[in-house]
């Protein structure tokens, strides 16, 4: 245990106080929450937009996947540069981007133009939750501690999960009062204020060296290589996925084809921007990247196919039906501080297996005559996984990724969690493809017991998690399957190498 934890209870709270104090996170918050909620708020704005441009509704769905696609991409990418260049460098890049995309939206006249828009959206706000991880991280060891206070994490994890349930409400009453382009004219005032507190609050990043600043040099520290080789995969295989249960040949062929060569070169790269050895050495960082993944495919399945089932087959308005979900969206902002203040990890991933398992059975019990108090309990129930499954993976993230890649490591979090929105996407499309129905919905709880055994097993399964051992206040096991060097050992002592 470190110098700060190990003394008395007074020397080890004022660096707490003093370095994570109210300035220092405030930024990182909503910069975090532009993300979710932009990736939810378009939700109620898809109708209007294709009436006044004279398109098609399901045309209209590529505002969805494209910031989807971009985020999945330029996360990881935006955690890379923060670890290079700065995180406070890449931070406010990405609020430019984002507020570019607001004024590009706001004053979009076609379907393309919305598009780019939402790209440029996606690609901005995909900086602010790497970057954060970052500055945590360098300022926890600053101070001399093993991890940030509990309320830290919390706060991303309410920032980066729970504020996507209050997206489509909050979509509702502005385009219900303004007009659909407020959907991307909300994010002009929100990231100026966003910019003006990280100008002023957040720490400079050191100067950097005129030699490494060069474009080859960036180029070869960040493995532009490596990142090409990873958008083009990735984007190959989100439009593969999308356009299920029809089979997109040509985007699966070029996935292979773009995944396979990168592969090689990630394997014979020096520092990677994909390290794949690391992540098959590191189990916990993996197994947490699927736990993120299978949750969020339940959470989101919740978000989407229950609001489509509910409008289709219950016969709820959109409005009605978005604030049916919002005690979901709640219940998980309220949950979430209280779990993270003690930086837990066991108790909060159980807690979330299980009730996920529980939350999916209910969904197969539920009818187009059930009574909307049944709806939201069983959303309650998925607010519960929401909070407990973002808190529990965050903090087993940070414990588990190396210290100086937690930014790309952080960014591969959130891509695994889109991988699961997108397949919950796919999965609701296939369920419901001749109607929202109730046999459908059904069939959607039955994917999601599945999932839900599968997250239970990848965490009752895992013989460091579930070690009895654990560091004294936190619940964390002192064993990771995280490699370690003498350089990390004085700010990560929990890190060991499997026997």
């Amino acid at each position: 245990m470190s110098t700060a934890v190990s003394q008395g209870d007074a020397p080890a709270l004022d660096p707490k106080r003093e370095s994570f104090a109210w300035p220092f996170t405030t930024p990182l918050y909503v910069g975090s929450a532009l993300n979710p909620i932009n990736s939810s708020i378009i939700a109620t704005a898809l109708v209007p937009i294709a009436i006044q441009l004279h398109v098609a509704v399901g045309a209209t769905a590529v505002l969805v996947s494209s910031l989807y696609l971009a985020s999945a991409v330029a996360q990881p990418t935006a955690g890379k540069l923060a670890e290079v260049l700065g995180p406070r460098r890449i931070f406010l890049s990405g609020i430019v981007l984002v507020l570019l995309g607001g004024l590009v939206g706001g004053l979009g006249q076609n379907l393309a133009m919305l598009t780019v828009a939402r790209v440029l959206i996606g690609i901005g706000t995909s900086a602010a939750f790497p970057c954060a991880m970052v500055l945590i991280r360098r300022r926890a060891e600053e101070a001399g501690l093993d991890a940030p206070p509990g309320g830290v994490l919390g706060g991303l994890a309410i920032a980066g999960m729970a504020t996507a349930a209050v997206g489509p409400p909050i979509g509702g009453l502005l385009v219900g009062a303004a007009g659909w382009r407020w959907a991307f004219l909300i994010n002009i005032p929100v990231t100026a204020i966003a910019m003006a507190m990280a100008v002023r609050w957040l720490p400079q990043d050191p100067a950097l060296d005129r030699a490494d600043s060069t474009f080859r040099k960036i180029a070869d520290r960040i493995d532009l290589t490596g990142i090409l080789g990873f958008a083009a995969s990735m984007t190959a295989l989100v439009v593969f996925l999308m356009g299920l249960p029809h089979v997109e040949w040509v985007a699966l062929v070029v996935f292979v084809v773009a995944a396979i060569p990168t592969v090689v070169w990630e394997l014979r790269k020096t520092a990677p921007f994909f390290d794949f050895r690391e992540l098959a050495a590191n189990g916990a960082l993996a197994r947490t990247y699927l736990r993120q993944a299978l949750t969020l495919l339940g959470v989101y399945t919740v978000m989407y196919g229950m609001t489509q089932w509910m409008e289709a087959a219950h016969g709820f308005s959109t409005v009605t039906a978005g604030l049916l979900l919002l005690p979901m969206g709640a219940v998980s902002a309220l949950l979430s501080r209280p779990l993270a203040r003690r930086n837990l990890v066991r108790g909060p991933l159980l807690v979330a297996a299980v009730t996920m398992v529980i939350g999916s059975g209910g969904i197969m019990l539920l009818t187009s005559h059930s009574p909307a108090i049944a709806i939201i309990l069983v959303s309650l129930i998925f607010g519960v996984i929401s909070a407990a499954t973002t808190v529990g993976n965050q903090t087993a993230l940070y414990l588990a990724a190396p210290p100086d890649r937690i930014g790309t490591a952080s960014g591969l979090f959130r891509t695994f969690g889109y991988l699961g929105s997108i397949t919950s996407a796919v999965i609701g499309s296939i369920v419901f493809r001749t109607g929202a129905s109730d046999h459908g919905l059904h069939t959607l709880g039955l994917v999601l017991v599945a999932a839900g055994v599968a997250v239970l097993l990848l965490t009752v399964l895992d013989r460091r998690l579930m070690a009895r051992k654990t560091d004294r206040g936190t619940g964390i096991p002192h064993h990771t399957d995280t490699p370690t060097n003498t350089a990390n050992a004085a700010t990560t002592p929990h890190k060991e190498n499997d026997a």
